[in-house]
């Protein structure tokens, strides 16, 4: 595995409908986003997340974890750490939770900023929140 700062990254936003998936480089601290993937009540296609993976070949996974404002967890923190531990048990990536408050929001605020869709439910934002998730997690090993 590289040194810390030289990781390849992909990184998760877990929805119950959409899992949006974001790619980088922790030595740049920038993400891209990549894809939306659909769910059906939180369960994923795992061939396209095993079709990302082997194409992509992180050296580290990140989940984000939807805490809430006051930090105590809800029913979607045990969603996406069971999805977190799926991963690593299916493809025995490094996986860490990253805590994604307000991602979502701030990913809306981009797209209605430059003029995109408000139409969430069906032009979702979910891969620009992985790209926050990623970005966040960057910063936290850089600081």
């Amino acid at each position: 595995m590289p040194e810390p700062g030289q990781r390849r990254i992909l990184a998760f936003d877990f929805g119950t409908r959409r899992i949006g998936v974001a790619t980088g480089q922790e030595m740049l601290g920038t993400g891209q986003p990549l894809a939306m993937i659909p769910a059906r009540d939180g369960i994923p296609d795992w061939g396209v997340i095993e079709a990302l993976l082997a194409e992509w070949c992180p050296d580290i996974v990140l989940v984000g974890l939807p805490l809430n404002m006051d930090d105590s967890e809800n029913d979607m923190c045990a969603r996406a750490r069971k999805f977190g531990k799926r991963l690593h048990g299916r493809y025995h990536v490094p996986v860490n939770m990253v805590d994604e408050r307000l991602t979502s929001f701030e990913a809306k605020g981009d797209v209605m900023a430059v003029g995109g869709s408000r139409d969430f439910g069906r032009h979702g934002v979910d891969d620009r929140a992985a790209v926050l998730i990623l970005e966040t997690w960057c910063r936290e090993q850089a600081g």
